[in-house]
C-alpha cells in the first residue's frame, strides 16, 4: 500500500478510536462505526470537531473510568465502565419502550402492553397439532413461513432474529 494512502487511513482510524473513548455512550453504533454524541464532543458548538475537542473528550472519558486516579485502567475499572455504559443504554431502551407501549399512561407496562397476550395468540397459531404445546419443529416452520412472506414482499430472506421491530440494539418490539 502506498504511504500516501496509509497515513491518512491510519489517522482516521486513530481519530475514530479516540472518538469511541471520548464518547458519552462509547461502544459501537448500528453501522459498526463508533457511537458518540457529536454535540457533546463539540465543546465550542461550531459544528466541527477539532483534534483538541476529541482529545479533551477522550481524556475526560478516561479520567471518568480511572476511578482510583492512578492514570491507568485496570481490568476491574474497564469492566465497571462497560457495565455503566450498558446500564445507560438499557435505561434508554426501556424508557423508549415505556413511552411507546404505555397505552394507559401510568408509567408502567402491563402484560398486555408488553405484547404478552399477542405472543400467546401467536404461539397458539404455531401449535400445528393443537396439543397445547409448541415444538422446536413447529417454531422452525413458522420462521420459514415468515421468511417466505418477507421474500414475497421484497425484503429478501430474513434471519429469525430480524422479525419484530428492532431498535438496533437487539431489543425487538412486537406491535399488536
Amino acid at each position: 500500500m502506498k504511504p500516501a494512502i496509509l497515513i491518512p487511513g491510519l489517522a482516521v482510524a486513530i481519530i475514530a478510536g479516540t472518538a469511541v473513548l471520548a464518547s458519552p455512550m462509547g461502544g459501537m453504533g448500528r453501522d459498526g462505526g463508533p457511537r458518540f454524541d457529536f454535540e457533546a464532543m463539540d465543546a465550542d458548538g461550531d459544528g466541527k470537531l477539532t483534534r483538541a475537542e476529541i482529545e479533551a473528550g477522550a481524556k475526560a472519558r478516561f479520567a471518568e473510568s480511572d476511578t482510583d486516579g492512578d492514570g491507568a485502567l485496570s481490568a476491574e475499572e474497564m469492566v465497571a465502565a462497560a457495565q455503566a455504559r450498558a446500564a445507560e443504554r438499557a435505561a434508554e431502551r426501556h424508557a423508549r419502550m415505556l413511552a411507546w407501549r404505555d397505552s394507559d399512561g401510568d408509567g408502567k407496562l402491563s402484560f398486555e402492553e408488553m405484547g404478552g397476550a399477542r405472543m400467546v395468540r401467536m404461539l397458539e397459531r404455531v401449535d400445528a397439532d393443537g396439543d397445547g404445546a409448541v415444538t422446536k419443529d413447529e417454531m422452525a416452520r413458522m420462521r420459514d413461513r415468515m421468511g417466505e412472506r418477507g421474500e414475497h414482499r421484497g425484503f429478501g430472506k430474513r434471519d429469525h432474529h430480524e422479525h419484530g421491530h428492532g431498535d438496533g440494539e437487539g431489543y425487538h418490539h412486537m406491535r399488536d
